[in-house]
């Protein structure tokens, strides 16, 4: 028997979900600390080792180590990784305050004229289309203060907040995750503040770290760039007690745009190729020709999508080849008795409802899991859109994704 429920504990209303260094960066369709902490204290009570494949900002990192329990995570994006590796590391705290007073003193002495900062405009795509001048010169000077951080790890701390602040004073509509510029009249009444909109951003993150180191967790966190699809890399088979993932709903394209979100930010951080990241990530190619899986009720989805419109049932199919891949890859990595908890949305693509939660089930039993239980829970908080335009007619909106399936799954 199929055991799925709607649960409302687990939707978690009026939660804070920027605990510790989960107030870190503002990040797409991410999956909240609560979920992942839940999780991890009914599956993987005793567990040396956490997996996310599709780790993003690493709020299931975060979890297992406030847990004490290691970590491992992957994403294809530079900037996810960047803010997973300065979220789970710890760092001097006497130290970090000396480059923030140094940092301090450094704005205020271009603030004041005492000092001529080293303006660099970086070769950024449309810079001028989505920055002012004025905001260029000082992500420039704060850019030249981080550039001559020696310390790493403190120079990473500093880029979390820059990355953010790259964002906050651009004309891109914060509101949105794909990149959409702001009204000409918003733009006329738009004069950010860069420079404390930067120190705001190192106090709140400071702080959240502070919090997190203090309950004296050993574990550690390990963040790569292996793509799951084609292989896991760093993991011994068989070595992971659980996986706790959030995995895209659907191809970055079509869903939730990560790169879009990262783009700026990327660029401003010297990251190569940064307006290419979607096309890279899970079902960001398309296969050629037509491929069926070993799930009927998959199969006639996708011949349905494919009778409304051939290309979108192209990429859905990709997409869904690339997920199962994937899942096949990480199966190999958990332990007899081990979990898989994958945290997924069931989209909806011209007019057909997905039913990722069941793909997901059924991909896991063939690779010898059992199902435990599919939980559904509402969305209240998570940063991605619920209505979309499925024609791009104006006016023709759709719902897209209202809830989440949690659906555990078990090694045998």
């Amino acid at each position: 028997m199929i055991i799925k429920y709607y649960d409302s504990s687990w939707d978690f209303i009026g939660a804070n979900t920027k605990t510790f260094t989960h107030c870190f960066h503002t990040y797409p369709a991410m999956m909240i600390p609560q979920v992942a902490e839940r999780l991890i204290l009914k599956y993987a009570k005793n567990a040396d080792l956490l997996f996310d494949p599709c780790c993003g900002t690493g709020t299931s990192l975060v979890e297992a180590n406030l847990k004490n329990i290691n970590a491992v995570g992957t994403d294809l994006n530079p900037l996810a990784r960047l803010i997973s590796k300065v979220k789970t590391t710890k760092l001097n705290l006497q130290i970090l305050d000396l480059y923030l007073k140094e940092f301090s003193d450094y704005l205020f002495s271009i603030i004041f004229g005492m000092k001529r900062g080293n303006i660099v405009i970086p070769q950024i795509q449309n810079i001028d289309y989505w920055f002012s001048h004025s905001v260029q010169e000082k992500l420039a000077l704060i850019k030249d203060f981080i550039t001559n951080i020696t310390d790493i790890t403190i120079g990473d701390f500093f880029k979390v907040a820059f990355s953010e602040t790259v964002r906050e004073s651009s004309f891109t509509r914060n509101s949105e995750f794909k990149m959409y510029r702001m009204s000409q009249e918003q733009i006329k009444r738009f004069n950010p503040d860069v420079f404390a909109l930067m120190q705001s951003k190192l106090a709140r993150n400071r702080k959240g770290l502070k919090e997190f180191m203090e309950l004296n967790h050993d574990a550690k966190s390990m963040i790569f760039d292996f793509n799951t699809v084609e292989k896991v890399e760093h993991i011994d088979k068989e070595s992971v007690d659980i996986v706790v993932t959030s995995p895209p709903y659907g191809d970055s394209r079509t869903t939730v745009a990560y790169g879009q979100f990262s783009r700026l930010a990327n660029e401003w951080l010297d990251i190569k190729n940064a307006s290419q990241i979607d096309k890279n990530l899970m079902g960001g190619q398309l296969n050629n020709g037509c491929e069926s899986f070993d799930l009927q009720f998959l199969n006639t989805i996708l011949y349905q999508i494919a009778e409304r419109d051939e290309k979108r049932a192209k990429e859905v199919m990709a997409f869904y080849n690339d997920y199962r891949k994937s899942i096949i890859n990480v199966s190999k990595t958990i332990k007899k008795g081990g979990y898989a908890c994958y945290v997924v949305g069931n989209r909806t693509v011209k007019g057909v409802c997905l039913p990722t939660d069941e793909v997901t089930r059924c991909l896991f039993e063939q690779q010898g899991f059992e199902h435990i239980e599919t939980i559904i829970r509402n969305i209240p908080n998570k940063r991605m859109p619920l209505k979309n335009s499925p024609t791009n007619v104006a006016g023709d909106i759709q719902n897209t994704i209202a809830n989440e399936y949690i659906v555990v799954m078990r090694k045998s």
